[in-house]
């Protein structure tokens, strides 16, 4: 299929988060798939050519893996905060998912580019997935919930010090269709500077 400015504008206009709870969970997507879908986030512009992004797949058991890890340390670091409705989604909701994808920015320390620089090229390759995942067919959702913030998690997901976890993207095959989107006006968002 050739590519034209009508079908990429489809594309971004069409993209939608499907959350897991939408997903067909009696089926998986191929692991091709998601191998392609990886490797199109990792085509996203990045100052200095850092590629600050890492990617852990989470697929079949390691779904498992992943809830009891993240239940587990929530339950660890939460103390008086602690609430079993966030506990038990934590353990069940990555079951939902035929592969989640944990999002992981490593610093660029052979340049002098700020961390925010960073963040934004990882951002990007979200953006990168997001879209192939629509062009896919297929539905998916970017948290930032449960552990991500939490300095012990960025072991458990290949992540020093001076990294940073944005948060797990989930897909799965779409049983129940997200609503339309909307956006406000365009000239609500937008000035032109002509002269």
């Amino acid at each position: 299929m050739e590519l034209t400015p009508a079908y990429l504008n489809r594309l971004v206009m069409e993209r939608r988060s499907v959350f897991p709870r939408q997903f067909d969970t009696t089926k998986k997507v191929e692991d091709d798939i998601i191998q392609q879908i990886v490797t199109n986030a990792t085509w996203a512009p990045n100052h200095g050519q850092g590629e600050p992004w890492f990617f852990k797949v989470f697929t079949r058991d390691g779904l498992q893996v992943l809830a009891d890890m993240q239940s587990s340390l929530y339950k660890e670091e939460a103390g008086e905060l602690f609430k079993e409705d966030k506990f038990l989604k934590l353990q069940q909701q990555p079951l939902l998912a035929s592969h989640i994808i944990s999002i992981g920015m490593k610093r660029t320390t052979t340049k002098q580019i700020p961390e925010i620089e960073d963040i934004e090229a990882v951002a990007c390759a979200v953006q990168n997935i997001y879209l192939s995942v629509t062009a896919y067919g297929l539905g998916g959702y970017w948290t930032t919930g449960g552990v991500t913030y939490l300095d012990k998690a960025k072991y458990y997901f290949g992540l020093g010090d001076a990294d940073k976890l944005l948060g797990f993207f989930y897909i799965g095959h779409i049983a129940i269709s997200s609503p339309a989107g909307k956006r406000k006006p365009i000239e609500e968002k937008v000035q032109w500077v002509t002269g």
